[in-house]
């Protein structure tokens, strides 16, 4: 099965986050004295918080549609912006939200995915 690939006819509004998280081994010794070594080959994980602050309800639902239909478990495809590489994600979560004019608002965090799905 062919992973799909995220490209929302907007593009997210200026407010997008990226965060690094490392997976680390981590042993302290009783003198003070602490190893740390990397865990795995894939032990850096990035996060994206991507937010679309003002979104007519056709948009809203083609963003909201795509992320529902991936269940938070299914990997997809996104370039995240000043990028130029697609990277594999997972969204586990998003909000969406009408704003007090009609328009809509959908915040989302994107986790980098390691897994073997082609």
């Amino acid at each position: 099965m062919t992973i799909p690939t995220f490209a929302p006819s907007i593009e997210p509004s200026p407010s997008t986050g990226r965060k690094t998280n490392y997976k680390l081994l981590k042993s302290e010794f009783g003198d003070g004295y602490t190893q740390t070594t990397r865990d795995g080959i894939n032990h850096r994980r990035r996060q994206l918080t991507l937010s679309w602050n003002t979104l007519l309800d056709a948009q809203a639902w083609e963003i909201a549609d795509f992320l529902e239909e991936r269940g938070g478990d299914l990997d997809f495809y996104y370039t995240p912006p000043r990028e130029t590489v697609p990277v594999k994600w997972t969204c586990e979560e998003w909000d969406d939200t009408v704003n007090d004019d009609g328009t809509r608002k959908i915040t989302a965090t994107f986790n980098q995915s390691f897994s073997n799905a082609a």
